[in-house]
This record gives structure tokens, sequence and C-alpha cells, in this order.
């Protein structure tokens, strides 16, 4: 996503089936070890490389998947350690997390409201969470399906049937 500003932001994936290629301008500020360079970005991201080829092989086309899906981010921002290593928003110190949070809750819920889809579908746990957290009793159906992180061993072992099966299961997906 910091490349490409697309959620799961797998450069080929975007360029290739959502059809997207932009120039990104570089931040004032940016990571020296994690510097912006958008599609001449040569670093894979294989939890949107899994994301993205689940759903061209299931919809084709992109226009289809979007006719009756959309990916967001809960947190569109991005944080990194001095290494250059991601830190997503859960292990942020409570002080750094509280207002960042309350801003994401605010957002989902207006995103939810304005667009009235029928489920949310957290994309791991701490998404799935956040939605429950979030939007109230009766707005939304809630579900979850696996993250496609390769840190996770479950999505290593055959993550696109997973997310199939839980969409199943969901009847999100029949």
């Amino acid at each position: 996503m910091v490349q490409t500003g697309v959620p799961f932001g797998e450069i080929l994936a975007v360029r290739n089936w959502l059809a997207i290629e932009a120039p990104i301008r570089r931040p004032p500020l940016e990571h020296p070890r994690r510097p912006i360079t958008g599609f001449a970005c040569t670093r894979s991201e294989i939890s949107g490389q899994r994301l993205w080829r689940l759903f061209a092989e299931r919809f084709g086309h992109a226009d289809e998947f979007f006719a009756s899906h959309i990916v967001m981010n809960y947190c569109p921002l991005a944080f990194l350690e001095s290494t250059g290593r991601n830190r997503t928003p859960d292990k942020l110190a409570p002080a750094e997390r509280n207002g960042l949070i309350a801003a994401c809750d605010r957002h989902l819920k207006r995103v939810v409201a304005i667009l009235e889809p029928e489920w949310v579908v957290g994309i791991g746990d701490f998404a799935t969470r956040r939605a429950v957290q979030a939007l109230p009793d009766g707005m939304v159906k809630i579900g979850r399906i696996l993250h496609p992180s390769p840190a996770s061993p479950s999505a290593n072992r055959g993550w696109a049937g997973a997310a199939i099966r839980q969409l199943q299961a969901l009847k999100v997906w029949d």
C-alpha cells in the first residue's frame, strides 16, 4: 500500500489486474530503508499476491469483483521501526495507538454508513476485532478470514482455499 496507495498493493496485481498505474510522489520525509519508488518498486508483497490472485481467479476481471466488493484498509497509514520493519497499529504503544484507533473507528463507521454493505469481512484478527468494536450491533454482519501474510503459518498452507471456505461458511460466497 505504501508504494501504490492500494491496500495489499502488490505492484503486478495493481498494474495488471486492477489496471492502475499512476505517478507516485515521494513524501517529504521517508524512511531511508523504505524509499517510496511507486510502481518502480521491485519488492514483492506476498499478502497482496495471495489476496488479489484469489479475487482474479474467482472473478476474472476487476470490474466484476468491485461490482459487489471493496477492499479498504482499517488504518491506511504505515508505521516503520528504525530497522524499516513494519509496525502494525496493534503493536503501537497505547499513547500512540488510542487516538489513531478512535479516528480509524470513526472512518470505518462512516464508510459503512455510506456504502451500506451487507458484510464487513475482516482480513485477520486485528481488522475483525476493530470492526466488531467500532460498528454498532445490527449495523452490518461481520465476518473474518485468515490474513494472507507469510508470517502466518496457517496462511502458508493453502491460504486461498482457507479463505474461500471461510467466505462460504459465512455465506458471503456460494
